[in-house]
This record gives structure tokens, C-alpha cells and sequence, in this order.
């Protein structure tokens, strides 16, 4: 517990009691990159023991700070807002930035007028930087953004050569162990529901499914692929579109756990026994709180970690602009459960 002072620590007490400057002080309190470990902590210690409280309406005017980010969902389908994912990102991204004096807003910019609308909010000096997510091929968005001079970090990304920030999963890598499983446990006829392939996500995951079918050396059939959006629903329809064109299909990798949920579904309808009958595997494994029956296997997208290297590189950018893009790529794992 810090002891009491009369008065109010300033931030140069912090660091007189630190044996810091007083810059540092600041860069510890606003999180920035460029503090070593072992002064963070000494700064951390004094800011406890003198009870130190940064004034950060001041602190936002003296450097033209708003001390607040965006986190802007892109997606028009509000249906998939209810899904597993967003509520995720939203924790991950909200828990990153706890300890830091930043605010987070949450905005669905969805249309060229809210766009705009956007661009000048947020040029207008309401927020320091911007986290975009489920960001289509061809949205303008993140290049408004980055010619408006706004630091800005993606989740996923358009397209292979992307000019912006970005964080991402290792989506086709992820996609082809998943395949690779079903091959070398037998499986004949694998069928796979992908998200929409207007994302580069979901041609990742596509791509994967495909590498793994190549490298096993399986014919691959466009028959055997069909587009969802992520959503459950889209599975179970999905499904049933695979069944009625394959009556022998032995598996399915679905792009999204949300998918295999609806796969697993459309199959106990169809009288199919899962995994006996067809396994089943799905992608993102952060839906804990809605297990599937059986449990289902799945690929996990590490959204803990892409939340919190997303923050620590939108700060970093609001410290100091970067001399080039930064694209960063987290491992996924194949978490082996009942349905493959």
C-alpha cells in the first residue's frame, strides 16, 4: 500500500524516487515500447508507493492525444456480430489494454457513407489509432485510413501482398493438419464448408484443404466445397448440400466452429453417427462456453495472443510511426477431441 503524501505526486517525484527521467516516467505511463523491464518495474513501484494518478486530460492535450482506440467491426451481416468470435476479439483487444490509460470504442462501419464518416471522426482527433477486423477484399477502409496518417492494425488481411499492419493466424497451415488428420485416419470423401471467399481468410483455409488433398496425392473436387459465412446456420445448410451431392461423405472440415456446430447438427438429422460415420473438424476453437456433442476437434487460432500483439503493435505505431508495415503470423494448433 502507498504511503500517504499531503498534496498530489507529480510525475516528477515519480521519477526523483525512481532514479529516472521523466520522460521514461511517461513512457511507462502511457505503455510504450523502448522501457526496459527492470526500469518499467522501478517506475511501477514508485507510481504505487507515492499513490501517483496521471493526469491524463492533461497529458491528452499537452500531446494532442485522445488516449482512445477503435476497434471497427466491418462486417454487414449483424447475424454473425452474435457470433463466438466477435465476443472474443472484444476480450482479448479489451483485456490487452487494462492496464493502459487507453479507452476502447466499438464501431460498425459497414457502408461508403459510414466509412467517410468514420475517417473524419476519427481525423478529427476523437481517437489515436484504429484495430480493423472481418475486413473484406477490396474495402477501401484501411487505405483511407493509413492516407489520413492514422495508425492503424488489421486482424486477418485482404489479400497476400497487404499494405497495411496486420496480424493473422497461420489459416492455410491450420487447414491443411486438419486435412492431413482425416486423410491419414481413412477418410475418403472429405467435403469442406468454407467462409466467404471474398475474405482472404477463408481462401487460406481453402487453400489449405486443398495443399493437404495435393500432398496426400487426392484428386480434388469442387463438388466436395461449399461456401458458408461462418455461421451456424450456414453449416447446417451447408451439410445438407454435401450429404444430398455425396451420400458416401466421411468427413467434414468446416472453416469455423460455429460451421461445425451446424454440420454436427445437419448429420444427427441425417441419421449420420459422429465420428463413426463422418468426423468432423472445425476452425477457431474459442467457444468453450458452447461445447458440441461430441466434444468437437478443431483448430485453434490463438485469439488471446492476436488480440494482444494487435495492441501492443497500435500503441507501438501511436508512439512512433513505423518506417514499414509490420505483418505478423501466430501459430495454430489441432486440438484433438470426439468428432475426428
Amino acid at each position: 500500500m502507498g504511503r500517504q503524501r499531503p498534496g498530489t505526486p507529480t510525475l516528477e517525484e515519480v521519477a526523483a524516487l525512481a532514479g529516472v527521467g521523466r520522460g521514461t516516467v511517461s513512457r511507462v505511463v502511457n505503455n510504450a515500447a523502448g522501457v526496459r523491464d527492470s526500469t518499467r518495474r522501478a517506475v511501477q513501484r514508485a507510481i504505487a508507493e507515492l499513490g501517483y494518478v496521471p493526469n491524463l486530460a492533461a497529458r491528452s492535450l499537452a500531446g494532442n492525444r485522445a488516449d482512445a482506440v477503435a476497434l471497427v467491426m466491418t462486417e454487414a451481416d449483424w447475424r454473425l456480430l452474435g457470433e463466438p468470435f466477435f465476443t472474443e476479439i472484444v476480450h482479448s483487444v479489451g483485456d490487452a489494454l487494462t492496464d493502459t490509460p487507453v479507452q476502447l470504442l466499438l464501431t460498425l462501419v459497414r457502408t461508403d457513407t459510414e466509412r467517410q464518416r468514420f475517417v473524419e471522426y476519427a481525423r478529427g482527433g476523437r481517437v489515436d489509432g484504429v484495430l480493423l477486423m472481418c475486413v473484406h477484399a477490396e474495402d477501401p477502409l484501411p487505405d483511407m485510413l493509413a492516407k489520413a496518417e492514422l495508425p492503424t492494425v488489421m486482424l486477418g488481411r485482404r489479400y497476400g501482398d497487404e499494405s497495411v499492419t496486420y496480424v493473422d493466424a497461420d489459416n492455410a497451415g491450420g487447414a491443411r493438419d486438419a486435412v492431413t488428420h482425416l486423410l491419414k485416419a481413412g477418410r475418403v470423401t472429405i467435403g469442406t464448408i468454407g467462409g466467404p471467399l471474398d475474405m482472404y481468410v477463408a481462401q487460406c483455409r481453402l487453400r489449405g484443404y486443398r495443399e493437404a488433398l495435393e500432398l496426400a496425392g487426392v484428386e480434388f473436387r469442387p463438388s466436395l466445397v461449399v461456401e458458408g459465412d461462418f455461421s451456424e446456420e450456414s453449416g447446417h445448410r451447408a451439410t445438407r448440400e454435401l450429404i444430398d451431392r455425396h451420400p458416401g461423405l466421411d468427413a467434414v472440415f468446416a472453416a469455423s466452429d460455429s460451421m461445425a456446430a451446424g454440420a454436427l447438427t445437419a448429420l444427427r438429422a441425417a441419421g449420420r453417427r459422429v465420428p463413426q460415420d463422418v468426423a468432423v473438424i472445425g476452425f477457431d476453437d474459442f467457444q468453450p462456453g458452447r461445447p458440441t456433442d461430441p466434444p468437437l476437434t478443431t483448430v485453434l487460432q490463438p485469439l488471446e495472443a492476436i488480440g494482444r500483439t494487435m495492441v501492443r503493435l497500435l500503441l507501438e505505431e501511436m508512439e512512433e510511426p513505423p518506417v514499414s508495415w509490420r505483418h505478423v503470423i501466430l501459430p495454430t494448433e489441432l486440438v484433438l477431441r470426439d468428432t475426428a
